[in-house]
């Protein structure tokens, strides 16, 4: 908008001074500038249209990516809160389970009520295993601070070293996720 003016100007002093038929060098370069101004003028609305629709791809492309961003970003935090969620509702059944099987290495001297809490642990050790709960194998198996939890260590020339001689407490696991870990006793 301003080179504009300064081009009106320009040519209309040119005007005036071609009028009155005085025209001096000093003039003619200045309508020479004018007209590189408005040559620059014509091609510049081109660029600087350019530039904008690439600006506004820009962001229109980042934007995009954000969006994407956060789909990705919240689809994550939901199936963490739903793993959250399953894990300390599984973690506040393992007590019944615990008790369950402590009860089935008691002695019983009714084999009815002895068949009923088999019959309970047999359904808990089904459900769990429907919701994708696995046992973390422990007696024999090489001791794994990832997934065992030693309490103590026995010295036994039977067994090699680092193998969890007895489980006192059984550990799960949900995919790859520990919810508890298994108590062992560790050889040598």
């Amino acid at each position: 908008m301003i080179i504009l003016a300064k081009t009106k100007q320009s040519t209309e002093s040119k005007k005036t001074d071609t009028d009155t038929g005085k025209n001096t060098e000093k003039e003619k370069t200045t309508g020479e500038k004018t007209e590189a101004i408005s040559n620059e003028e014509n091609s510049d609305p081109v660029v600087s249209l350019q530039n904008e629709l690439s600006a506004e791809k820009d962001k229109y492309l980042r934007l995009a990516a954000e969006y994407d961003n956060y789909r990705k970003r919240s689809t994550k935090e939901r199936e963490m809160i739903y793993t959250d969620a399953r894990t300390d509702a599984i973690s506040k059944l393992l007590p019944v389970y615990d008790n369950l099987e402590r009860a089935l290495k008691m002695e019983c001297t009714d084999d009815s009520y002895y068949k009923g809490v088999e019959m309970i642990m047999t359904q808990l050790i089904e459900t769990l295993g429907n919701m994708g709960v696995k046992e973390i194998p422990a007696a024999g198996e090489p001791f794994d601070p990832n997934r065992h939890n030693a309490v103590m260590t026995i010295v036994d020339p039977d067994l090699g070293e680092n193998i969890i001689a007895e489980e006192y407490q059984k550990g799960f696991t949900l995919g790859d996720r520990v919810i508890r870990f298994s108590t062992v006793v560790v050889a040598n």
